[in-house]
């Protein structure tokens, strides 16, 4: 489905084995206007996910997108990052080319508050999908920009599942405070949590389908799951790697590949066991001032059928 104007987005990012192939979806969808990539500290350090982005791009042939480097470290608490899943570089298994892109010259947060207070009112989204630092110090330095911003559309947290502990997903909980300002801004909030990403699983068939595209950056996708799959069958037991971090975009894309629920989220702060949960509150229909909505499923082959839609039109670019 084609909708007559692309959404424009800034994709804020750590990446990250998911990362790097939501980066190459809305890179190769003609529904999305990428208007920019920033970075954040998680997956690994805002050094190693910053030059994993700017490969990335050159593995694609990404080189009209602005790219801005922003938060080093959480709000509040100590760096925590995801060795055990995306490896010491954050981007392991794949050879990765230098980069070949310059930064720009402001922080993501100047960035992202520049970008959306250039544009018209209403045509901005912002699509997280690492820790919410970023966004928080954006909307706390220049809170115009919440009314501003068509919507949020974040990968992270879950209903009533937790992947880094018992109750918490990783984006969540490795900044809690961040998504607790997030989370509760007036802007409009989609929440892409592991509870259906979790469905989006990079089985054989998927590979293959992947792999039959037959060029450069296809098979860069195919030797990212390959990792991505080894690590998750050891760290968390799936047979097969669930790649969160795209359905965020593809939502973007073509929300139909999503059916969503009206409801008030919140994050946990305090709790011993239950620090960075999302909480949504399904008690009651939600009130007309609700700001929050979760995914609730997901439209799996049509989810797959994006991304290889989007390595066909990508090609083979010229590194």
């Amino acid at each position: 489905m084609l909708f007559a104007m692309a959404e424009k987005i800034i994709l804020d990012c750590d990446p990250g084995h998911d990362d790097a192939i939501a980066i190459l979806l809305a890179h190769g969808s003609p529904n999305i206007e990428l208007l920019g990539v920033t970075t954040v500290v998680g997956n690994q350090t805002i050094e190693k996910v910053t030059r994993n982005a700017l490969a990335v791009a050159r593995v694609i042939g990404m080189t009209d997108v602005p790219f801005a480097r922003g938060a080093h470290r959480p709000l509040v608490r100590e760096v925590e990052v995801a060795e055990s899943i995306h490896g010491e570089s954050g981007l392991d298994g794949p050879v990765l080319p230098e980069p070949t892109i310059e930064l720009d010259s402001r922080h993501a947060v100047d960035f992202i508050i520049d970008t959306v207070m250039s544009n018209e009112p209403g045509t901005v989204s912002l699509v997280p999908t690492g820790a919410l630092t970023n966004l928080a110090l954006a909307v706390r330095k220049e809170p115009r920009i919440a009314q501003r911003v068509k919507q949020v559309v974040m990968m992270g947290g879950g209903v009533n599942v937790g992947n880094w502990n018992a109750t918490s997903e990783f984006n969540i909980v490795i900044d809690p405070e961040a998504a607790h300002i997030v989370i509760n801004e007036s802007w409009p909030l989609t929440m892409v949590g592991i509870d259906v990403t979790h469905d989006a699983l990079a089985t054989e068939e998927v590979a293959a389908s992947i792999a039959a595209v037959g060029t450069g950056p296809a098979r860069f996708v195919g030797e990212l799951l390959e990792f991505f799959g080894a690590t998750y069958l050891e760290a968390q037991g799936f047979e097969h790697p669930p790649v969160h971090d795209p359905c965020a975009v593809a939502y973007l894309i073509d929300p139909t590949v999503m059916e969503t629920a009206k409801v008030p989220l919140d994050v946990e702060l305090t709790g011993s066991i239950t620090l960075g949960m999302t909480v949504a509150d399904f008690r009651a229909p939600a009130p007309a001032d609700c700001t929050t909505q979760v995914a609730r499923s997901i439209d799996v082959p049509k989810f797959w059928g994006m991304i290889v839609d989007a390595l066909e039109r990508i090609g083979e670019p010229k590194l």
